[in-house]
């Protein structure tokens, strides 16, 4: 008789791969949808972090104090004075004799402890007729009853009206401690005048702080415009002075009488100019990279003549719409014509992959020809209303960057709303194999079963009927 074969099944291994492929189709779909929504959100993260960047960026190139041709104030002696100049700068050449640097001033009381109880108050004075009050009451720090320099010292650094006007330190010489009190403004009207001691209740603390020393004088900066004791005298609290027009500069140190007045050129910044042309440049430059990669296409050619597989997909963002209709705009901002002139016309030009690139012997020529239309084509961003080249650019990018109404937080906002159901189908899709699975291993354990017994039966009836039997 002849024994009876039929397939054998591993049920849980068979009902695994049953399960799979019953989920597969859905499973790969869903995970197709993932990989995208993950892969643009990346992709818009890394778009508005370079957005923001080059927003910062042309931001930067025209402030309240600066634009982008720059101005130069050269000093003919740089270790008496030195200059800035704002681009508005009118060229020419200035002379000023140094007299005299501004000061701060350093005054010191000889103070011995004093009784912390009921301490009172003291009012230091300033020479400009201001004043701040400093509270005791607390300032008795190690609560021994007693008030030193140190404590006093640090109760005037914290008054709540001092504003950093004044800093006070302790030293000791020959074995007497001093309370130091210094501006920390220069100026004579910026220096300790007195304290009134009016409200302290020990009377020799009082009087300790009634004897002042001058360990430094106050004094106020002065500057001849011109030619010493014929030009014009200026007098200030500080050592920066704005006289000029649109131009400042800070002097170092005082000239001897009879000295020659130094010389303070002002003129174009070529150097300058070319940098802030070029960080706009590479500003550009930079945020067209970050274009190129998340609109990337990929490499369709298959690995081999069997294998269709391409060898990389596209970036998240290729073909995007979107991001074809920006990157297009702010390359029409920069072909804008103001006045006949555009960036080209400042040896600004792109190449065909929309690079750009500067010349900066036709940028100098052009600027030294007609100064001020570099400033108006370029315009500005961020400063009110947005004018020029850059203010274009600045609206252009406001409106992926913007926090409340910006593309690039809509478009991840959708994107994740699509992973959040993704990740929703994907309990359910779980729940689908999960049933699947039990429904096959239940149908293929009662198979293994059946065929167990049914081979079982088939070896008896063998065994039975064999012509080796004994029967």
């Amino acid at each position: 008789m002849a024994v009876i074969s039929s397939p054998t099944y591993d049920p849980q291994t068979t009902a695994t791969n049953l399960a799979n492929a019953y989920v597969a189709p859905t499973k790969a779909n869903l995970d197709a949808r993932n990989a995208q929504a993950t892969a643009t959100v990346s992709a818009l993260t890394t778009l508005g972090s370079a957005l923001s960047t080059f927003q910062s960026s042309i931001q930067a190139l025209v402030t309240g104090t600066a634009s982008v041709s720059a101005a130069a104030a050269t000093s003919s002696n740089t270790a008496i004075a030195t200059g800035t100049a704002s681009a508005n700068a009118v060229a020419g050449t200035y002379s000023f004799y140094v007299e005299q640097l501004a000061t701060a001033g350093q005054v010191s009381y000889n103070v011995n402890d004093s009784a912390a109880t009921n301490a009172g108050s003291l009012k230091v004075m300033l020479a400009d007729g201001s004043n701040f009050q400093v509270d005791l009451a607390n300032a008795d720090s190690n609560m021994d009853g007693k008030l030193s320099a140190k404590e006093i010292a640090a109760a005037i650094n914290v008054a709540a009206t001092n504003n950093s006007r004044v800093t006070a330190s302790t030293m000791t010489v020959n074995g007497q401690t001093k309370l130091v009190m210094t501006s920390t403004q220069t100026g004579a009207d910026n220096a300790v005048a007195s304290i009134d001691v009016s409200g302290l209740a020990d009377a020799g603390l009082q009087s300790d702080l009634s004897t002042q020393k001058v360990e430094a004088a106050a004094k106020d900066a002065i500057v001849w415009m011109g030619d010493q004791n014929t030009g014009t005298k200026v007098t200030q609290a500080s050592n920066t002075f704005s006289t000029i027009d649109n131009v400042k500069f800070t002097v170092k140190q005082a000239q001897t009488p009879g000295a020659t007045p130094v010389q303070l050129t002002i003129g174009p910044d070529n150097s300058a100019t070319a940098a802030n042309v070029q960080a706009f440049v590479d500003a550009y430059n930079k945020l067209l990279g970050t274009f190129n990669t998340v609109t990337a296409a990929g490499d369709h050619t298959p690995t081999s003549p069997t294998d269709s597989t391409p060898r990389s997909s596209d970036a998240a963002l290729h073909g995007d719409s979107g991001v074809t209709a920006l990157r297009a705009a702010l390359g029409s901002a920069l072909r804008a014509v103001t006045g006949g002139k555009s960036l080209i016309s400042f040896g600004i030009t792109a190449a065909r992959d929309g690079t750009l690139s500067l010349d900066t012997a036709r940028l100098q020529k052009t600027v030294a020809a007609d100064p001020g239309k570099i400033d108006t084509l370029f315009g500005r961003a961020g400063l009110a209303a947005d004018a020029g080249v850059l203010g274009k650019m600045n609206k252009l990018v406001t409106t992926w960057t913007n926090s409340a109404t910006g593309l690039i937080g809509s478009r991840k906002t959708a994107a994740t709303k699509v992973q959040d159901d993704v990740a929703k189908r994907q309990i359910a899709l779980q729940n689908q194999f999960d049933n699947s699975y039990k429904r096959y291993l239940a149908q293929f354990s009662a198979l293994q079963q059946l065929q167990a017994s049914m081979t079982s039966t088939s070896n008896m009836f063998t065994a039975m009927f064999s012509p080796n039997s004994s029967n």
